[in-house]
C-alpha cells in the first residue's frame, strides 16, 4: 500500500476528535418554572466557554447539570468526553468545580486541601503529597503548602480552589463565578492568570458570569442565555459587536437600539429606516436580512462619534446636546435627535447643553439584526 493510499484512509472511530461535552435537548424544571428550554451546546477539547446572562437565565443550572449536582427533567444526550453521564453522580464524572467562595476546609492545611480529592480516591500519601505540589506549582502557591487557610488573602485561597480542583486531572473544570468574591483589581489580575492556565493546561474550561467583561476577556466562545434558552453562541467579538438579537445587544451594553425596518441592502452595508431616516449598518442576525422586515439597530456609546465626517457609509444625525456624566476615562453625552437620544462615550470635554451638535457612526460599527418575536 502507497503512502498516499495510507493518507487517505478514513480515521478509525476510536481516534476521531470527540468533544469535551456534547449536550443535547436538555430541559430541566422545578415545578412549573423551566430553568432549561431545550438547551443544546457542544464544547470542544481545550476550549475556554463562558455562560453568560442575567440573574435567572438558567447559566447556573446548567452548569450544575453538567457537574451532576441537578439532574436534568430530560435529556436526550449528555456526554462528557463522548462519556454518557446521565444519571451519574459528581465523584463518578470527569469533572471538578471551582466555587465562587472556594468551599476550603478551614481545619485543614493548604496541602490537605488541595489532596483532598485525591485521598478519596484512594491514592496513596507520597503521591498525593507529590501531585499536590506540582499543582501549588501551577498556581505559583508551593511554598504555601503547609498554611493554614486562614493565613491566605483572598486571591491565594481561589489558587488553592484551582489547584484542588485541577490537582484531579479532570476533563472539564467547571467554574461557577470564580471571580466574584474578589476585588475589582485583584479579579483583573486573576482574569488574566486564570486564563493563562487554562493555555497552558491545553484544558477544557466551562465558566458561568454575569460579567460581561469577564466573558470577553477569557473566551474562547461565549454563550449567552436568556429563560433558560441560547440566544447567542459565538466569539467574544461577535457577541460584543454582532448581537443577533434584541435581548444581547441591550445586555453586552448596547445602549443606542433602535427599532425601525430593514431596508434594501446595500454594498456591503445593510440600511435601517427609523423614523424617516435612514442608518447604515451590518446584519448581525441569523439568515439574510429581507426589506421591510421589522428589524433593530445598536451600537455602543464609544463607537459613536460627535461631528462626524459626512461621508458615503456613514450615518449622521443632526441634534441638541443634553445630560452629560463623567466617567473618569470617558465622558458620556447624550444628544436628542430625529429618532430619539443617542449617547456617545468622548475623550473630550462634553459640549455644553442645548448647543447643536452632530452625532454618528460608520455603519461597520453598527449591528442590524430582526426584532424577536414574542416568547410564550
Amino acid at each position: 500500500m502507497s503512502a498516499v493510499e495510507l493518507i487517505d484512509l478514513p480515521i478509525p472511530a476510536a481516534r476521531r476528535a470527540v468533544p469535551a461535552l456534547d449536550a443535547v435537548g436538555i430541559v430541566h424544571r422545578y415545578g412549573g418554572v423551566t430553568a432549561l428550554d431545550h438547551v443544546a451546546l457542544t464544547v470542544d477539547e481545550g476550549e475556554f466557554l463562558t455562560i453568560l446572562g442575567p440573574s435567572g437565565s438558567g447559566k447556573t443550572t446548567l452548569l450544575r447539570v453538567i457537574g451532576g449536582f441537578e439532574t436534568p427533567t430530560e435529556a436526550e444526550t449528555l456526554a462528557i468526553a463522548g462519556v454518557d453521564v446521565r444519571g451519574l453522580p459528581p465523584n463518578h464524572r470527569e469533572v471538578a468545580t471551582v466555587f465562587q467562595h472556594y468551599a476550603l476546609f478551614p481545619h485543614m492545611t493548604v496541602g490537605q486541601n488541595v489532596e483532598y480529592g485525591l485521598k478519596v480516591r484512594g491514592i496513596m500519601p507520597a503521591g498525593r503529597r507529590k501531585r499536590a505540589e506540582e499543582a501549588l506549582g501551577l498556581v505559583r502557591l508551593s511554598d504555601k503548602y503547609g498554611r493554614r487557610i486562614d493565613q491566605l488573602s483572598g486571591g491565594e485561597k481561589q489558587r488553592v480552589a484551582f489547584a484542588r480542583a485541577l490537582v484531579t486531572e479532570p476533563r472539564i473544570l467547571l467554574l461557577d463565578e470564580p471571580m466574584g468574591a474578589l476585588d475589582e483589581k485583584l479579579r483583573r489580575e486573576m482574569q488574566v492568570e486564570v486564563r493563562a492556565l487554562q493555555r497552558e493546561l491545553k484544558a477544557t474550561f466551562i465558566q458561568v458570569t454575569h460579567s460581561q467583561e469577564e466573558a470577553l476577556t477569557m473566551s474562547d466562545r461565549v454563550v449567552v442565555m436568556n429563560r433558560g434558552r441560547i440566544e447567542q453562541l459565538g466569539t467574544p467579538a461577535d457577541i460584543f459587536g454582532r448581537p443577533a438579537t434584541r435581548f444581547v445587544a441591550a445586555f453586552m451594553g448596547m445602549t443606542n437600539i433602535i427599532d425601525g425596518v430593514a431596508g434594501i441592502p446595500g454594498p456591503g452595508l445593510v440600511l435601517l429606516d427609523a423614523v424617516g431616516h435612514t442608518l447604515h449598518g451590518v446584519w448581525s442576525g441569523n439568515g439574510q436580512p429581507v426589506a421591510g422586515q421589522p428589524a433593530f439597530a445598536a451600537i455602543h456609546p464609544h463607537r459613536v462619534a460627535l461631528n462626524p465626517p459626512r461621508d458615503v457609509g456613514w450615518t449622521c444625525l443632526d441634534g441638541i446636546a443634553r445630560a452629560s456624566a463623567y466617567k473618569g476615562a470617558y465622558t458620556e453625552v447624550t444628544v436628542e435627535t430625529g429618532i430619539g437620544g443617542v449617547t456617545a462615550s468622548i475623550a473630550g470635554p462634553a459640549p455644553a447643553e442645548g448647543s447643536p451638535v452632530t452625532v454618528g457612526w460608520h455603519g461597520s460599527e453598527c449591528a442590524i439584526g430582526p426584532a424577536e418575536e414574542a416568547r410564550a
